[in-house]
């Protein structure tokens, strides 16, 4: 029976269905891994090379999975090397246990200046976190545990954090007993705003769905909901995989953006709609249907004609019962979307053709079940629109955090968390290097990642816009990379280089196939600019 803070902490984890702990141990959180010692055959340590290593890596684990994941480190410089993977976690709605040790209770605060002591940890865990609290003693510490697990989950997902003073793992429990978090209760969609909703889209000649991260557990339904509309699902950053690219209905970014300026209804589902809304713009002309888990969603931005508060597996099945049996004919919206498509492919083939090549290579190799990470790179920007994704949880991405350098931590934990579908993240040479040191992580837990560096020297992005908005006057982002291969080697990971799609993809086959990390560098030049496909103008209500 457990009778300290620790062992609570250790048997919730496990009764939680955490099996796997991402974790970088330190003397504030030693009596933890005492406890944890006897149950690693359960709840598994596995220990990274830097605390943003071990962050990151939760994160990545719980986007492919979309199951709860945690780690732990140490308080003060500990904890903030896991903020920017925190910050990420919250943006993305990631379901992502924070374990943070603390200094004594009885010195926060204080100001003694004790080793890894910072001013208001709490704050800083609760700005970045959904729900944070600390232990103080063991009356309550079951409780406080049992409150974090439930926040994970229940409502819109997103990251808790817990902190635990130095002091408090070894105090008594004195209710020892924690049951498994059950889960909470979604709010029910209401019956009026469905049959409002139904009514919108039964007049509706030319609607048009926005996916995002909320709807990922939600494909067959919205796939389904798409069909029965003849509506185009469209797709910015963590929406990619809802409806499949195979699904003559699936639409990129910019053939949603030429399509907006037409849509006379729009459904947004799990998606703040902040870029179409306050980018592209709205008008009277078009009627928003939102649905969202999260009430503080609805409306932020703009009140829509519907807003219904509601997880979107109870809201899409109950809206198809609501419909109309006989919808339009939306043969000519069709057409529309076939043909926007069709010239959105062309000239994307025309003015970014370079990194369309070496994305095509990536994705002749990967299988539909296969997953990419992306990053803040010129490849990256490109994929968000132009990388096929065919299943949920394939296409991971920053959310709006725009978060340098998660790459390949990230996907680290994809791939250790799925190690059934082969996982490939893509960096730049800038970005890579922020967690390169966790390529000794992938080879001391054989995980077997594909990590592909695009490398220019150069902060590529960064300099560019210092050439075309700034007079040609680039500055501090110049870079002396380093042989990427020869580093991989020395790690113990496989190295390879790529001259060319070709030949990036016999690479590729062969490193998919491999049981331990593999890293594939790709020198490349400048790439034609992709902005004008990302921040596209104003279309309503100019």
């Amino acid at each position: 029976m457990t009778n300290t803070v620790a062992g609570l902490v250790v048997d919730s984890l496990i009764a939680n269905g955490i099996d796997q702990l991402y974790c970088l141990p330190g003397v504030q959180n030693d009596d933890f891994f005492d406890a944890l010692y006897d149950r690693r055959n359960i709840l598994n340590p596995v220990h990274t090379r830097h605390e943003q290593g071990a962050a990151y890596m939760a994160l990545g684990a719980a986007l492919a999975t979309g199951k709860p994941q945690a780690f732990s480190i140490v308080p003060g410089p500990g904890f903030l090397n896991g903020c920017a993977a925190l910050a990420t976690a919250y943006s993305l709605n990631a379901p992502l246990l924070a374990l943070v040790g603390q200094i004594p209770s009885r010195a926060i605060g204080k100001g003694f200046g004790l080793l890894h002591e910072i001013p208001d940890q709490l704050a800083i865990l609760r700005g970045l976190t959904k729900h944070a609290e600390r232990i103080v003693d063991g009356k309550n510490a079951a409780a406080l545990l049992n409150s974090a697990f439930s926040q994970l989950t229940d409502g819109r997902p997103g990251p808790v954090g817990i902190e635990v003073p130095v002091d408090v793992w070894k105090l008594p429990v004195v209710d020892p007993l924690h049951q498994q978090n059950a889960g909470g209760v979604s709010p029910a969609p209401d019956p009026a705003r469905l049959h409002e909703a139904a009514t919108l889209l039964a007049s509706a000649d030319r609607p048009l769905i926005v996916v995002g991260g909320g709807a990922q557990d939600c494909s067959v339904e919205i796939t389904r909901l798409a069909e029965t509309l003849s509506a185009p699902v469209m797709a910015f950053r963590t929406g990619h995989g809802v409806v499949s690219s195979h699904n003559r209905l699936s639409v990129n970014a910019p053939v949603g953006h030429r399509l907006w300026q037409d849509c006379d209804v729009v459904i947004g589902i799990g998606t703040r709609l902040q870029t179409q809304q306050m980018q592209w713009g709205v008008d009277d002309a078009m009627k928003i249907i939102h649905i969202d888990i999260n009430p503080a969603e609805i409306g932020r931005i703009n009140t829509p004609a519907v807003g219904i508060c509601a997880d979107a597996a109870d809201a899409i099945p109950a809206l198809l019962d609501a419909l109309h049996p006989d919808m339009a004919n939306r043969s000519n919206w069709l057409n529309t979307v076939d043909q926007a498509k069709a010239n959105f492919a062309s000239l994307c083939q025309e003015k970014l053709g370079p990194q369309l090549s070496w994305i095509n290579a990536i994705r002749a190799e990967l299988p539909d079940n296969g997953i990419f990470v992306d990053e803040l790179t010129q490849i990256g920007y490109v994929s968000r629109f132009a990388f096929p994704t065919y299943k949920p949880r394939t296409f991971l991405s920053t959310g709006y955090q725009g978060t340098l350098g998660w790459g390949f931590a990230t996907a680290l934990g994809a791939a250790h968390a799925r190690r059934d579908v082969p996982v490939v993240s893509i960096s730049g040479d800038g970005g890579a290097l922020f967690t390169i040191g966790e390529m000794a992580t992938a080879v001391r837990h054989k995980i077997p990642l594909t990590l592909i560096v695009f490398n220019d020297n150069a902060f590529g992005n960064v300099r560019r816009f210092q050439i075309e908005n700034y007079n040609n006057r680039p500055i501090a982002s110049d870079l002396t990379s380093p042989d990427f291969v020869k580093l991989a080697e020395s790690f113990g990971a496989r190295g390879m280089r790529a001259t060319s799609p070709e030949e990036l993809r016999r690479h590729l086959a062969l490193a998919i196939k491999s049981d331990g990390p593999t890293l594939i560098e790709v020198p490349v030049g400048d790439f034609p600019s992709p902005w004008e496909f990302i921040m596209m103008p104003k279309v309503r209500g100019v």
